[in-house]
C-alpha cells in the first residue's frame, strides 16, 4: 500500500468517475491494486465484500470451506435462495459467483483452508487480511503472522452477533494525511495487536468503555474454554457464560454492572446475524480499509462498536498508548 504501480487505465477512470471525484485518482489507483484476504463468509462479510468490489479493489481472495445451508442465507445476500444452486458448495465458492457479477474488473477468487494453517509466506500477498467466524486463538495467531511480514498489512476482525456488532483493527505503525481547512496534515498512529489490545487490564480501562467490549470478551473466553466454535453457544450456555462473568469480573477488579446479564443473555440466545446490523457494520468497515488502502482520512483507533437497541456506534481506543 505504497502507492507505486500502474496508473489507472481508461476503462477503470470511467467506471468509477464518481468514486474518483470523491477521494481523488491517486487513491483509486492504490486501491485497485490492492489484494484482499477475507475469512468467514458471514451476513456481515457479505456486505463488507459487496462494498469493496464495487468500490473497485484490486483482488479479493475469499475462504469458508463450510457447506452452505439455509441457515447461511438468513443473513448472506450472496447465497442463492434455490438450493439446486447452492447445495453441496462451500459458502465461499457461492459467494465468489456472485461477487464476480457486481464488478467484472476485481479478480474474486477462492482458496481452500483452515486461517490457522495458512504460513507468513501465504499472508504476505495480501495487503488486507479482514477474519470473521473464527476462534480468539486463530484470530491472534493471523495477526501474528501479518505482523511478522516486512510490509505493512492492515489486519481486521469483524463480529456480529444479533443485533450487536465489533470492529477490531490493527494498522501497526501506520502514517496518513487529512485535510484541514486549506491545508494537507500528515498523522502518524501506532496500533497494538489484538492480543496486545486485549492483555489491557479492565480496571485500567475508562468507566464509559462500551459495556459491549466486555461482553465479546467474556463470550470469547467462553466459546475458547469450552472448545466451541465462533458463534456456537446457546440459551442453555447462559449459566456457564453468566459464572465466567463473575470470575471474569472479580480477577479484572471490574463492577459485574459493567457487563449487564441482559446483553450476553441477547448475544447468546440469538447468534444469527440481524441483517440491517450487518449491513451497518459491513459499511463501515468497507470504509475502514478503503481509508488504510487511500492513507487518506481518520481511521479509527482501534475498536468499533455497534448496538441496534440504541442505534449508536461507538469506537474505544484500547491500549496501553495513547499514540
Amino acid at each position: 500500500m505504497d502507492g507505486d504501480g500502474e496508473e489507472l487505465t481508461a476503462q477503470e477512470t470511467a467506471l468509477y468517475d464518481r468514486q474518483i471525484r470523491v477521494w481523488g485518482a491517486d487513491a483509486q489507483r492504490r486501491l485497485s491494486k490492492a489484494h484482499v484476504l477475507v475469512y468467514g463468509m458471514k451476513g456481515t462479510i457479505a456486505e463488507f465484500c459487496k462494498n469493496i468490489v464495487l468500490a473497485g479493489v484490486g483482488s479479493l481472495t475469499l475462504i469458508d470451506d463450510r457447506i452452505a445451508s439455509e441457515e447461511a442465507f438468513s443473513s448472506n445476500f450472496l447465497i442463492p435462495l434455490d438450493e439446486n444452486v447452492y447445495g453441496g458448495k462451500t459458502l465461499a465458492q457461492l459467494c465468489c459467483d456472485s461477487l464476480k457479477d457486481f464488478n467484472p474488473m476485481v479478480r474474486v477468487s477462492v482458496q481452500k483452508g483452515d486461517l490457522s494453517s495458512f504460513d507468513v509466506e501465504f499472508f504476505n500477498n495480501f495487503d488486507v487480511v479482514v477474519v470473521s467466524s473464527c476462534s480468539l486463538p486463530a484470530k491472534k495467531l493471523a495477526n501474528e503472522k501479518c505482523r511478522k511480514i516486512s510490509k505493512r498489512v492492515a489486519f481486521y476482525t469483524v463480529d456480529c452477533r444479533d443485533s450487536c456488532g465489533e470492529i477490531f483493527v490493527d494498522l501497526q505503525d501506520y502514517k496518513y494525511s487529512k485535510k484541514k481547512l486549506e491545508e494537507t496534515i500528515e498523522c502518524h498512529l501506532r496500533y497494538p495487536s489484538f492480543e496486545e489490545a486485549l492483555s489491557v487490564p479492565w480496571r485500567e480501562l475508562p468507566r464509559k468503555t462500551s459495556k459491549l467490549y466486555f461482553a465479546m470478551r467474556v463470550i470469547e473466553k467462553f466459546e475458547e474454554a469450552e472448545g466451541r466454535s465462533a458463534g456456537e453457544v446457546s440459551v442453555a450456555d447462559l449459566p456457564g457464560v453468566l459464572k465466567l462473568k463473575k470470575e471474569l469480573c472479580t480477577e479484572q477488579s471490574l463492577n459485574e454492572s459493567h457487563v449487564p446479564d441482559t446483553l450476553l443473555e441477547r448475544l447468546v440466545t440469538s447468534t444469527l446475524e440481524f441483517p440491517p446490523v450487518c449491513a451497518i457494520i459491513g459499511g463501515i468497515l468497507g470504509q475502514e480499509v478503503i481509508k488504510a488502502i487511500s492513507g487518506k482520512g481518520d481511521p479509527l483507533k482501534n475498536f468499533f462498536f455497534f448496538d441496534a437497541f440504541d442505534g449508536k456506534g461507538i469506537i474505544e481506543n484500547i491500549s496501553n498508548s495513547n499514540a
